[in-house]
């Protein structure tokens, strides 16, 4: 079964399951989305001191258009993956006035099915992994904050 194939079956089932208990215990679908609460990361090296921080025009100008271009970037990500799919099947060639050809990436990642092997077969025990940098998310909040930072 290729990897495709394994993770649409796993999302069919996945909205399977999601669909019989929306049909046998609807409530326990809602409840286990209240009681998740954002986890959130320590700040980063490098903000502002207390007396660089710019006005709160500012921060609420560069916040909103971060909720604006973010919100572009999820909307043509998804456009993206619904051409792609069809443009995906197709055979290189020439469609209208479209040519459609794949090229080999530049781009290498660590092949971590080799590098465990190999950490098995020396008995180095487990690969050792670090954290990805967090996320910036911003999200408006009905009441404006009376403090600057949390």
């Amino acid at each position: 079964m290729s990897p495709r194939t394994a993770r649409t079956v796993r999302g069919l089932l996945g909205t399977v399951a999601d669909a019989v208990r929306s049909v046998v215990a609807p409530a326990s679908l809602v409840e286990e989305q209240a009681d998740v609460e954002p986890v959130t990361a320590p700040d980063p090296a490098g903000l502002y001191e207390a007396d660089e921080l710019p006005d709160t025009e500012v921060i609420e100008a560069a916040a909103r258009e971060f909720e604006r271009a973010a919100d572009q970037a999820r909307r043509a990500d998804r456009g993206k993956r619904a051409a792609k799919k069809v443009l995906d099947r197709l055979p290189a060639g020439v469609y209208g006035r479209f040519r459609i050809f794949r090229t080999p990436s530049s781009r290498q990642t660590p092949d971590l099915a080799e590098i465990t092997r190999i950490f098995k077969e020396n008995g180095l025990g487990p690969v050792p992994m670090k954290p990805c940098a967090a996320s910036l998310k911003v999200e408006a909040v009905d009441e404006p904050a009376l403090t600057v930072a949390v």
